[in-house]
């Protein structure tokens, strides 16, 4: 049985006609009619019977009448749980660069995982480039990046904030002690860059080549911790995110160099495809990012 002819027969009950009951449905009144028609068809039995001007439940209709009521109210429940369980279950797919996956996200994660139990988390690692491909070709929900503010036709561009970045030595590195620090500076010094296509690595080595000064040599790694401990062995200088540094110079394993030039800014920034349907779910992470987690539960 079509689960409508119980609505239209618990609104004949209520109104008490056929023709309001119509009208407040937005049917034609023949289709009421046909509607308790098959109702008494499928249980032989009379639903509503004349009185007066008006009609009433039979016996047999007060009857049907509680358990309609159930199945509906079964029905509407049935709704909301499966509609929460759609917002707040499932998988969110997060594409992100290793510094803010390890410095940056994790106590806005953790409220949201409190928040949202259900919902599984997916971290994958990469570089922008990398990430806004896969935002692009949907293997991303959503993806943070430390890049240039980004203005693509297709993404929606969340900024976040700038991120400070900064160049490290080791401690007894020749230019720790100095109070300022020009490009000159850096004139035959080693260095040690995260993955090509990295976007703070392409500013560094830019205004390095632009200042005409020669490199030493450089390595190469995908892991920021490889750096940091290469660079606490003197083996170069490094730049990275100043919040991916801050515990190891406070424990003295490296030092920050007094260096800013305006080419070298990145921004966090959250991005996701302007066709893509971000869920209630979805929007409270991208709430607790945008409020810095101020708003958040217990906060």
């Amino acid at each position: 049985m079509d689960t409508r002819y119980l609505q239209t027969f618990r609104e004949v009950a209520k109104c008490q006609s056929f023709t309001r009951a119509a009208e407040a449905l937005g049917y034609a009144q023949s289709s009421v009619t046909t509607q308790i028609q098959n109702i008494e068809s499928e249980f032989g039995v009379m639903l509503f019977e004349r009185w007066g001007r008006k009609i009433r439940l039979t016996p047999a209709g007060e009857t049907l009448l509680g358990y309609a009521e159930q199945v509906l109210a079964l029905l509407d429940d049935a709704r909301v749980n499966l509609s929460e369980e759609a917002q707040s279950g499932g998988t969110l797919t997060i594409g992100t660069v290793e510094s803010l996956a390890a410095f940056y996200l994790p106590p806005y994660l953790q409220i949201f995982r409190q928040e949202h139990p259900r919902m599984k988390l997916m971290l994958q690692p990469g570089i922008c480039p990398e990430l806004l491909q896969g935002i692009r070709e949907g293997v991303y929900d959503l993806a943070f990046l430390l890049d240039r503010v980004q203005d693509h036709p297709d993404l929606v561009s969340i900024n976040l904030g700038e991120e400070e970045l900064v160049v490290i030595a080791s401690p007894e590195h020749r230019l720790a002690s100095r109070k300022t620090i020009e490009v000159a500076d850096f004139a035959g010094e080693d260095w040690i860059f995260t993955e090509t296509g990295c976007s703070y690595r392409m500013q560094m080595e830019k205004v390095l080549l632009d200042s005409g000064e020669p490199i030493g040599s450089s390595l190469e790694f995908g892991s920021l911790e490889a750096i940091k401990q290469c660079v606490s062995y003197g083996l170069g200088l490094a730049l990275l995110p100043k919040l991916a540094v801050l515990e190891d110079v406070r424990q003295g394993r490296l030092a920050i160099l007094p260096f800013r030039h305006p080419e070298i800014r990145v921004y966090r920034q959250l991005v996701y495809h302007k066709k893509k349907r971000v869920t209630q779910t979805q929007q409270r992470l991208i709430d607790l990012l945008q409020t810095g987690g101020k708003h958040a539960v217990g906060q």
